[in-house]
């Protein structure tokens, strides 16, 4: 406030000041005569200057300020920076880092097999006629390799595992012979390289057989070619061999090989052979066992036989299309277990395998179609085993006609080639053409092409005389803005899916990188936090700002301030440890306490306005606050005493089987939970017929007497909306709209529940004390003017107090959400890191702050899971970035809202 003040004396000089807010400012000084007298006297003003030292320091802590200001903002925004960095290469795809083309070695037969070692050093061919070849990549020189001797018989099938490298071959003679090719590596030091191998460039140097790679640590990677044959085994007398298939599996104490053939006259084969190695004397007995396969329909022509390492299915595709799936788990009956056309119309199959992990079937077609099918159990199946064959995946499509594949060692990619002489590296289960690679010349065909077992290479051996090596890198073929944040058909799965599980115990796991759980995890642990935080914390906020003695005020304050510091590790080791088993013990006591503890406080505050009002004034500081206390305990016995009898009449007897749906009805709980709006709505009919006529009614009673009529109107309001609450609980109900299956499902220990109670504590005291402060700084002079008119103190705090400080209250409420939002160690330890889509509160959770902090361990550097995490702390900044713009727009409006009053 500014006021011009002043004093006139007849003898003196005038004088005249400034008052700004109570305080004396400026002097104004002047003499002044009585008219007529003579000149007046010059006014003077007292100059007053401010110090050097004190703008300097104004000046400093100005840039100051707005330095630290302008770091803050460019903090942020280089750590947001920082993680898209880190993101962006997730959604790059793949590119080609260079290509090598050489031709074939000279007489070089007809390719049946070939097999590329992992270091893009050697590539190991097997021809038609036996003869194997390594070729150094680079360099195109030619190793020398041991043949395989087919003792003059016609090679007319082969099969070959690149994971395992065991080779099978078929003959004319309806024999069959196993064997091994791979490529031996070892690590020598540089003195123990042969005197005799030659440099071929690179500072790579060659012998007769090995190459001799220079690797860091004054050594030498020697890599040379190992292949062994077996002796015949006779399968199809007389009979040729067509196809055949070839798989080893079991124990190292008891290894299993078996293999499929057809012959010329189409029968089908099983066999299997059973060694079993002593493990003191080392010897090895082995015994075969065959079986013969249903015959299938005349004319059929067959194009590839596959099988499951664990030969408990096989599968016989016909080139029209035609697939014939054999269930082999019984081995001496395998039964035809499903036949379908996977190729409907003139198209006819060029292509089918298996992917990593033989759960993925890669159909390629004449007319450049690709596919993939999953084997899945399905209710109308009609088949034998009750699984059918399921198209889950539909690839962009060739062309021309797909002519060859092959499958990664390591993830579910794949390379195809169509008769143009394309090849096109994919993904299965993310759906993306991940490179196409440039084409020699146009019509080229090939004769085999190889992805290298890390994915970093293809390999390929043309028709015209030469091979092609392209370097390549697709660090993250899996991950799309599809696959991370939308549904996924993954194998295995019934459907497309959100899932994340980034690890597992097998080599053919394919990992599974959804966000979509994890984002739902934090969503649900907030809301169910703040759905217990921001009633208790308003609730108490209100009270010790509007209601509660100043003595008790100055005690609580502080401490629900302190509550604030306590650690979130101990939170959450107290939920997991101990709140968690007691939660689960007494759940019925702990549903029934939500409920009394509440009515123990409304009877309690009812049973207050019984007492004499010099009693209730006298008291009505600490002793009061005791009682309150007092009141909540009575109430959580009252809840565990009845928590069995409550346990009977509402689920059964049992909680667990009833939340599970094994038991019971929805309607007694249901009820409860709609108790609210039941009383509500009662509520607000006892407000249309005729409230206020009963409030002026209780003003004119004795205080006991208002007190008891007050009682009483409650009680019936409660009973009324109660009824009202089992009306629309069994109207839902009845419309199959119950409450389990959602909110209520399966009871696990460690869960939503525990969390929000967990959680709900380290939130209250932030929102407390934000909202408190925010109600006590509303001017007082409008709780004067609202008292002053008539209003209860109650009616003051809710229809004056809380909108005027409501942009305040909002900013606490908001920033108890940012903590929520953010929570790691509680969720960490007492969620159960489920990454799971359901609102069942008794079930567990996964948030994106709870899998950083669990998986960032395991995480390699610059691998997909490492970026995946770093995305996910990205979208953990965004929502929370959000979030808080949001809630700042909204309090600037109530803001606006309250300056107006």
């Amino acid at each position: 406030m500014i006021a011009r003040a002043g004093r006139s004396d007849p003898a003196g000089p005038a004088v005249f000041g400034v008052v700004i807010g109570g305080r004396y400012v400026v002097d104004l000084t002047a003499n002044r005569s009585a008219p007529g007298s003579g000149p007046k006297n010059k006014a003077y003003q007292r100059e007053k200057k401010t110090k050097r030292s004190v703008l300097i320091a104004d000046k400093i802590a100005d840039w100051t300020i707005r330095i630290g200001g302008i770091g803050v903002i460019v903090a942020v925004f280089g750590i947001m920076f920082y993680l898209i960095n880190v993101v962006i290469p997730l959604f790059t795809g793949g590119e080609i880092l260079g290509r090598i083309d050489h031709p074939k070695p000279a007489g070089a037969g007809q390719i049946v097999i070939d097999k590329v070692d992992e270091y893009k050093t050697l590539s190991v061919a097997v021809e038609r006629n036996g003869t194997v070849k390594a070729i150094h990549i680079p360099t195109g020189r030619t190793l020398a390799a041991a043949s395989y001797d087919f003792a003059g018989k016609t090679m007319t099938a082969s099969a070959f595992n690149s994971r395992s490298g065991d080779v099978a071959f078929g003959f004319e003679d309806g024999t069959v012979r196993f064997g091994r090719l791979e490529v031996a590596v070892e690590i020598l030091k540089n003195e123990q390289v042969p005197g005799e191998a030659a440099a071929i460039g690179n500072g790579v140097r060659a012998d007769a057989g090995s190459v001799y790679v220079p690797i860091p640590g004054d050594q030498v990677r020697r890599l040379a070619v190992r292949s062994s044959l077996g002796e015949p085994q006779v399968v199809a007398p007389g009979k040729q061999i067509r196809l055949i298939e070839y798989k080893i599996g079991g124990t190292v104490e008891r290894p299993t090989r078996s293999f499929v053939t057809a012959d010329a006259d189409g029968v089908l084969r099983l066999s299997s052979a059973t060694t079993r190695i002593n493990m003191l004397t080392r010897k090895e007995t082995t015994a075969v066992e065959t079986s013969q396969l249903p015959p299938l329909p005349a004319g059929t022509t067959l194009k590839t036989l596959l099988m499951t390492d664990k030969a408990d299915q096989v599968y016989v595709a016909g080139i029209d299309g035609t697939i014939f799936r054999f269930d082999s788990r019984d081995f001496a009956k395998p039964l035809l277990a499903e036949t379908v056309d996977l190729t409907p119309g003139s198209e006819e199959l060029t292509v089918f395998g298996f992917l990593n992990g033989e759960q993925s079937l890669l159909v390629g077609t004449s007319t450049g179609r690709v596919d993939i099918y999953f084997r899945l159990p399905q209710a109308d199946a009609q088949t034998t085993d009750g699984f059918r064959l399921v198209r889950a995946h539909v690839l962009e499509p060739h062309g021309a006609a797909v002519a060859r594949m092959d499958a990664s060692l390591r993830t579910k990619s794949v390379i195809t080639a169509d008769t143009n002489g394309n090849i096109w590296m994919r993904h299965s289960t993310s759906e993306q053409t991940l490179l196409k690679l440039a084409t020699p010349s146009q019509g080229l065909t090939y004769e085999a092409i190889v992805m290298t077992p890390r994915d970093d290479g293809v390999f390929a051996v043309a028709a015209n005389g030469r091979y092609y090596m392209w370097d390549i890198s697709v660090p993250h073929p899996e991950t799309t803005l599809k696959s991370i944040f939308g549904k996924i058909w993954y194998e295995g799965y019934p459907g497309p899916e959100y899932t994340w599980q980034s690890s597992s115990g097998t080599d053919t796991f394919e990992p599974k990188f959804s966000l979509t759980p994890l984002i739902f995890g934090t969503i649900k642990a907030t809301v169910y936090c703040m759905l217990f935080a921001v009633p208790i914390a308003l609730a108490a906020a209100i009270y010790t700002s509007e209601f509660v003695h100043p003595g008790v005020r100055a005690v609580v304050k502080p401490v629900m301030e302190m509550m604030a510091s306590l650690p979130s590790v101990v939170l959450g080791f107290i939920a997991a440890l101990i709140l968690a088993p007691i939660v689960e013990t007494w759940i019925a006591a702990v549903i029934l306490a939500t409920f009394v503890v509440p009515l123990g406080l409304l009877v309690g505050a009812y049973l207050w306005q019984l007492v004499p009002e010099q009693v209730a004034l006298r008291y009505g500081g600490l002793p009061k606050f005791a009682l309150m206390f007092l009141s909540i305990g009575i109430s959580v016995l009252l809840a565990m005493r009845l928590g069995g009898f409550f346990e009977d009449i509402f689920f059964a007897g049992d909680f667990k089987a009833w939340a599970n749906g094994q038991t019971g009805s929805d309607v007694p709980f249901m009820m409860l939970v709609l108790m609210p709006i039941g009383f509500l709505l009662a509520s607000y009919g006892f407000a249309r017929l005729g409230s206020d006529a009963f409030r002026e009614r209780l003003r004119e009673l004795p205080r006991v007497q208002a007190g008891v009529f007050d009682a009483a109107r409650w009680v019936v309001l409660t009973a009324v909306g109660l009824l009202i609450a089992w009306l629309l609980a069994a109207l839902l109900t009845s419309l199959d709209l119950g409450i389990r299956g959602g909110v209520v499902d399966t009871y696990v220990q460690r869960n939503t529940l525990v969390v929000g109670f967990a959680m709900g504590f380290a939130v209250i005291p932030i929102i407390y004390t934000i909202a408190e402060d925010a109600l006590n700084a509303v001017p007082e002079h409008l709780r004067a003017a609202s008292l002053a008119c008539g209003a209860t103190s109650w009616q003051t705090a809710t229809a004056i107090i809380l909108p005027t400080a409501f942009s305040g209250v909002f900013a606490g409420i908001m920033i108890g959400m940012g903590r929520a939002v953010g929570e790691t160690m509680i969720v960490v330890m007492a969620a159960g890191n489920t990454p799971i889509l359901e609102w069942n509160l008794f079930n567990g959770l996964r948030a994106l702050s709870a899998n950083i902090a669990v998986e960032l361990p395991e995480a390699v550097k610059d691998d997909t899971l490492y970026r995946m995490l770093f995305l996910a702390a990205l979208t953990l900044f965004v929502m929370t970035f959000v979030i808080n713009t949001v809630a700042e727009i909204i309090r600037q409006r109530f803001r606006k809202r309250a300056m107006q009053l």
